[in-house]
């Protein structure tokens, strides 16, 4: 261990035995396609009986009319926020009928591009919007690749311990917004440096269904499996491959994160920036309502840009993602590179949760140096070598220009980890944090006890063919959580919220006046402002 990190790691034990901060705060947002009893993607609409999905505040849909997402409100135990999530299932699986949810990150059984209908949020104008950006995903990159699932996790330190740190790093002249949103970016660069871990860890995708390759071709490294599956020997997550959410034009931003400016600037640039190949699909078609992407820009909106970590902030309603930001600073992190774990009915359970914290927090309290381009090229390849051959005995990865197993370096990192994991135990009670750790150390030295390792096992073993052993989860899944009770009160809100937010969404409808045309260039007007402090609007003086 670093002698920095080990002497922050001992100055905060102390106030953290005393309980001068407090937990670490997370919410989940969690993905999974509706499927029908044969496998395949659900063409039914969101159902009516779980609420608008416009304005849901927990249950709504990603791209496809099909992909449910679950939203859980922030929690400071892992195991509130599991919970109801949990419940979420369990009031779905009252009102899908026949219906299931797929409990794995590649999708299944699909008919074709056509075969995954975009969702359709209404006829307001912010719900058309969000309809038109994934027509315009659909004719940049298909709607395939839009039908993969993921966990989203979404962490927040309290406010006592940002103040401890400032006063432990003796920064007195940044504002706590300043060191806030600086030391955020500290952690997603570690993050960067460090994510194939969790790619190894979490992983849960080395298989998918022929219908996924919808034109024959069979990419280099993957093997057939059975007469419809397609399997990567060694592979932990495809959905975070060449195959899933990868965009070539999104390469040239080259954001590595070294300053909160520079990411907002960037991001900025690539919203106001026309590219020919998206100007010459065309923005609409010969109708006046017929819309085909929200622009010809390198991004239509910030969203579209993908990375497995964002710094993100709740913004307000005259704000884009990137002007609360800029506002306001960081205010939490996304973590998106997790794979769905098919063996959990949840996808996600609170090992993961304690191991991801424990993560997290030894990232932020690292050495975090800028990251140079060169740099940030070796950290792709090592990413990329880990979705692909992660579970490869013969794997090197480059740390430092030595070339290192994932065993070898994981447990060096691990070490670094049990004593962050500490620190964290002693906000709680008995040792959730070690034991996660302990509980995921014999993984780095037997790939096949991760998820991806034992799902391939059981696809060679039983001779399944991938949609069959994830349809066979699916219905043991639904079958446990339809049964399982949800409490009054819970029950009681959500049956609630589909009332309220079908309400909400006609309020909004009915209150439309503005063109869908006027409304976009009033949005995209507004989003090239910035909304930067000036040292006169810091000051609370008039801008």
């Amino acid at each position: 261990m670093s002698e920095s990190l080990s002497t922050l790691i001992e100055r905060l034990s102390g106030p953290a035995s005393q309980g001068r901060f407090g937990r670490l705060r997370r919410g989940i947002e969690k993905e999974g396609l509706r499927v029908d009893a044969d496998g395949r993607i659900a063409q039914t609409p969101h159902p009516a009986e779980l609420g608008s999905k416009l304005t849901h505040p927990h249950v709504t849909t990603d791209y496809s009319e099909a992909l449910l997402e679950y939203i859980t409100p922030v929690y400071s135990r892992p195991e509130d926020a599991l919970a109801f999530l949990a419940d979420l299932h369990r009031f779905s699986y009252r009102r899908l009928d026949n219906e299931f949810i797929w409990p794995a990150s590649m999708p299944a059984r699909l008919d074709g591009n056509e075969s995954i209908p975009i969702a359709d949020y209404g006829r307001s104008n912010v719900g058309r919007m969000k309809h038109v950006y994934r027509k315009g995903l659909d004719v940049r990159y298909g709607r395939i690749m839009q039908a993969i699932a993921g966990v989203h996790y979404n962490v927040s330190l309290p406010d006592d311990f940002w103040s401890l740190l400032k006063s432990l790093d003796g920064d007195e002249q940044a504002s706590m917004q300043d060191f806030r949103s600086s030391r955020y970016f500290d952690l997603i660069r570690n993050f960067r440096r460090h994510s194939w871990l969790l790619l190894y860890l979490f992983g849960a995708s080395p298989a998918v269904d022929r219908s996924f390759l919808p034109d024959g071709r069979v990419p280099e490294g993957l093997q057939p499996h059975g007469e419809q599956t397609l399997v990567s020997p060694y592979a932990t997550s495809l959905r975070m491959s060449d195959l899933g959410y990868q965009n070539k034009v999104q390469e040239q931003l080259k954001i590595c994160f070294n300053s909160l400016s520079n990411y907002v600037n960037t991001l900025r640039h690539a919203i106001s920036t026309p590219w020919p190949d998206y100007g010459a699909l065309g923005v609409k078609g010969d109708g006046e309502d017929d819309w085909r992407q929200l622009n010809a820009n390198i991004l239509q909106i910030e969203n579209e840009y993908y990375s497995d970590i964002r710094p993100k902030r709740v913004a307000r309603h005259d704000e884009t993602p990137s002007q609360a930001l800029e506002a306001r600073g960081v205010e939490y992190i996304e973590v998106r590179c997790l794979d769905l774990d098919p063996f959990d009915p949840l996808g996600f359970d609170a090992t993961r949760s304690r191991f991801v914290d424990t993560f997290l927090m030894w990232c932020l309290l690292s050495e975090s140096p800028w990251i140079t381009d060169e740099e940030c090229e070796h950290l792709d390849d090592n990413r990329r070598l880990v979705v692909s051959r992660g579970r490869d005995p013969e794997l090197r990865l480059d740390h430092h220009g030595r070339k290192r197993s994932i065993a070898d370096w994981g447990h060096e990192i691990f070490a670094e980890l049990r004593e962050v994991a500490t620190l964290l135990d002693r906000l709680e009670e008995g040792a959730p944090h070690a034991e996660a750790l302990a509980e995921l150390t014999p993984w780095l030295d037997d790939p096949s006890l991760t998820p991806s390792g034992r799902l391939l096992h059981r696809l060679e073993t039983q001779g399944e063919e991938f949609v069959d052993a994830i349809m066979a989860m699916a219905r043991e899944q639904a079958e446990r959580l339809r049964n399982e009770p949800i409490g009054p009160a819970r029950s009681a809100l959500f049956d609630q919220l589909v009332d309220t937010s079908h309400q909400q969404q006609g309020d909004i409808e009915a209150a439309e006046s503005e063109s869908f045309a006027d409304f976009l260039a009033d949005y995209f007007e507004r989003a090239r402002e910035s909304r930067a402090l000036t040292p006169l609007r810091a000051a609370g003086g008039q801008s």
